[in-house]
């Protein structure tokens, strides 16, 4: 493990989103995805707007958002499940020598139920059609993956970008304030704290330098990284944000300036530790 986390800078996070982002199907379509998922329950006028804006200020309550989520998450946790070493990468991608094909799949799908969260609870699409993805894009991964994994800082990374977007009645966050100079070393130092959570439980699993993972993720071998609560806790935090809240943008008279207004100075030494919580189980619904 260790030569492992050596090749990749001491940043296997960062390594295996890289590689993930690479894998066929990744890319969820926000517009193609929300007219899917909001067809089925809403009339089309209330989509469109949904699309145009975002579903919270189209007037979708966060009740009625929770269930489709709560739907999102088991199908791409019946997916993930089906991972097996035998299928290999379609289309023959290439990887990173230094990261497991089964490991980057499963966060390929981390990083679909990922995007299907935030469009739904009020975020713009992750990805440009251009295929390298740049480092605005890389930081709002890296972000969410934060919160799945607990990283408290992310958590309030999150609800600031969030709050913000809200008050200047947009319907998205920009990724481009995530490479500010104040923002950017946060957003790497949740890559780390990702980094250290992952090594921490693979050593916990006795994995040596060559490392078993064929068939792992599959199995349950690395349970460190179980996908539902990964993407429950994702959930949870989102549906508290003003941007999925329908009250809040009834209570909003008017709309900021659009200048960027984020304070960042209660992020502590202490919010890049992972802390661990019960809030991954979906009993909410």
């Amino acid at each position: 493990m260790s030569e492992l986390v050596n090749q990749s800078n001491g940043n296997l996070f960062q390594d295996i989103l890289k590689a993930a982002v690479q894998v066929p199907g990744v890319r969820i379509s926000r517009t193609e995805f929300l007219r899917k998922s909001l067809s089925k329950h809403f009339q089309e006028d209330l989509v469109k707007l949904a699309i145009e804006a975002n579903p919270a200020r189209a007037g979708i309550t966060t009740k009625e958002l929770n269930r489709i989520a709560k739907s999102s998450i088991d199908f791409e946790t019946n997916k993930v499940t089906a991972i097996s070493a035998a299928t290999g990468f379609p289309g023959g991608i290439a990887m990173m020598a230094t990261i497991p094909a089964d490991l980057t799949q499963y966060f390929a799908h981390v990083l679909r139920i990922l995007q299907k969260l935030i469009y739904l609870y009020g975020w713009d699409d992750v990805f440009t059609k251009k295929d390298e993805i740049d480092d605005e894009t890389m930081s709002l991964l890296t972000m969410f993956t934060g919160v799945m994994f607990g990283v408290e800082a992310a958590n309030k990374l999150v609800y600031k970008l969030a709050s913000n977007a809200a008050i200047r009645a947009n319907k998205v966050i920009a990724a481009k304030p995530l490479t500010q100079g104040f923002i950017y070393p946060i957003v790497k130092r949740i890559a780390l704290a990702i980094t250290g959570r992952m090594n921490k439980a693979l050593f916990a699993k006795g994995v040596s330098k060559a490392i078993p993972v064929i068939g792992a993720v599959a199995s349950g071998g690395l349970t460190f990284i179980t996908f539902k609560p990964l993407a429950n806790r994702l959930k949870k935090h989102l549906e508290t944000l003003p941007i999925a809240d329908v009250n809040f943008y009834k209570k909003q008279a008017e709309a900021g300036s659009g200048k960027l207004d984020i304070d960042i100075s209660d992020i502590i030494e202490g919010d890049f530790d992972i802390v661990e919580t019960d809030d991954t189980s979906d009993s909410d619904e």
